[in-house]
């Protein structure tokens, strides 16, 4: 399998046309249509149907469509490596949510920035669950997350701090005033959710029986961490989120606690896929993540 061919093959799955993909590879349309068909005589296996709609993946088109990812990356770092003599180096697509983005990453981004030159990394924030699925599938090459700590299958894994997590709400939220707070307390609370992904948000909803409750109070889903605190100081609703995130309102008394603490722990992780050759530049922004996050704590 030559990379220029799986590289058409995996340009023409991402954009979902000959044409186009032919347009971003500054290489003609039959050319693509060529390489793509030598791919599927070599594998002796159909990848796209062609459709007046436009091409659609078969089912052995997306059982090779992350390796053929992985051997075009490996093929691009191969030859950066070869540029840079050893040094961190190239691109890296970073997956996080949003809290993490601008409580604990940047620290690390501006540490990377200074000591790496040869470094440049995009960061893409998306929900908890949507970014793990983009480092398995090869889109991200690794990624930052808030959650419960469990293994992930076939993904390596980093606990880099423990994250408290706290319910807010406004000051004039019953709950707020309350000297205990209980599960049967909650169950009633209008909920304001910033992290649907999360499957601490899962834990945290099955615990109040969310996920059984015929009369369910009103969930407010919006996979924003400013948003939900501003719809929580508004009154909306109360919103369980990472202690780090919800500091300064605190400290302002524009958000309160509510007297209750979670009877399950998360931390801040990292993941990134289990290949043969590592990323060099990856490996870099883990341990600097290690080294800054950690310092973080120790504040």
């Amino acid at each position: 399998m030559e990379p220029p061919h799986l590289t058409a093959f995996v340009a023409v799955v991402d954009i979902g046309s000959f044409t186009r993909a032919a347009a971003r590879l500054r290489i003609s349309q039959p050319t693509v249509t060529a390489r793509v068909k030598a791919l599927e005589h070599h594998l002796g296996s159909q990848l796209l149907e062609r459709l007046p709609t436009g091409p659609r993946v078969t089912a052995a088109g997306a059982a090779l469509l992350p390796y053929a990812r992985e051997i075009i990356a490996l093929t691009e770092r191969a030859r950066a490596a070869v540029a840079a003599g050893g040094e961190p180096h190239g691109h890296v697509d970073v997956g996080t949510v949003e809290s993490l983005t601008s409580y604990r990453l940047l620290p690390m981004i501006e540490h990377i920035y200074l000591r790496y030159p040869k470094v440049q990394i995009s960061l893409h924030s998306s929900a908890c669950g949507e970014t793990i699925t983009r480092v398995r599938e090869g889109r991200l090459d690794c990624a930052f997350f808030v959650d419960a700590v469990g293994g992930r299958e076939d993904l390596e894994t980093r606990i880099l701090c423990p994250e408290p997590l706290v319910l807010v709400a406004d000051q004039d939220h019953p709950l707020v005033h309350a000297r205990e707070v209980g599960v049967d307390d909650l169950v009633h609370a209008t909920l304001i959710r910033a992290d649907s992904g999360a499957d601490y948000h899962l834990e945290f909803e099955r615990l109040i029986g969310l996920d059984v409750a015929v009369d369910r109070p009103r969930v407010f889903e919006l996979d924003s961490i400013d948003a939900a605190k501003r719809s929580a100081a508004a009154g909306l609703g109360m919103a369980l989120l990472p202690t780090v995130a919800v500091a300064d309102e605190l400290a302002r008394g524009e958000l309160h606690r509510i007297p209750w603490r979670p009877p399950f722990e998360v931390c801040t992780q990292v993941a990134w896929r289990r290949v043969g050759t590592g990323h060099p530049a990856v490996t870099a922004l883990v341990e600097t993540a290690t080294k800054v996050i950690a310092e973080q704590g120790a504040e």
